[in-house]
C-alpha cells in the first residue's frame, strides 16, 4: 500500500513536530515545513496529497500560498489550522477551496476525519 504524504507547513516548531509525531504514528509519511516558501522550494508540492496549513505566518500566510497553489494549477487538499481563528479567514479559505479550518489546538479526531476527507478526494 502507497504511504499518503501529508505535508505540514506552520511557522511554530513544536507544532510541526507534534502533528508529525500524531500523524506518523497513524502511518502516515509526513514531510514538515517552516513556511510556506520552504515548501514551495522543496520540490515535495507534486508528492502531497494532503496540505495542513497554519493560516498566520510570517512572510506568506496560509492563504497567500493556498492562493499560490490554485493559481500554479495544483488542487491539493488543505487542512488549515490556526490559532487566530476568525470568521473573515474561514470564509477566504474555504472560498479557496478548503477541506476544513480548525481551531489550534485541534482535537486528533477532528484532524484525522479531515485528513480522511481530503484524502477521499485527492485524485492525485
Amino acid at each position: 500500500m502507497e504511504l499518503e504524504v501529508i505535508s505540514i507547513v506552520d511557522d511554530d516548531v513544536s507544532v510541526r513536530r507534534a502533528t508529525v509525531d500524531l500523524l506518523s504514528s497513524a502511518g502516515f509519511d509526513c514531510e514538515a515545513f517552516a513556511s510556506g516558501d520552504e515548501y514551495l522550494q522543496s520540490g515535495r508540492i507534486g508528492d502531497t496529497t494532503c496540505l495542513i496549513l497554519d493560516i498566520t505566518m510570517p512572510g506568506m500566510t496560509g492563504l497567500d500560498l493556498q492562493r499560490h497553489l490554485t493559481g500554479s494549477g495544483y488542487s491539493i487538499p488543505i487542512i488549515f489550522v490556526t490559532g487566530y481563528p476568525e470568521d473573515s479567514t474561514r470564509d477566504q479559505a474555504f472560498r479557496g477551496g478548503a477541506i476544513c479550518y480548525l481551531p489550534k489546538p485541534c482535537a486528533e479526531e477532528k484532524l484525522f476525519s479531515c485528513i480522511d476527507r481530503a484524502l477521499g478526494q485527492g485524485d492525485a
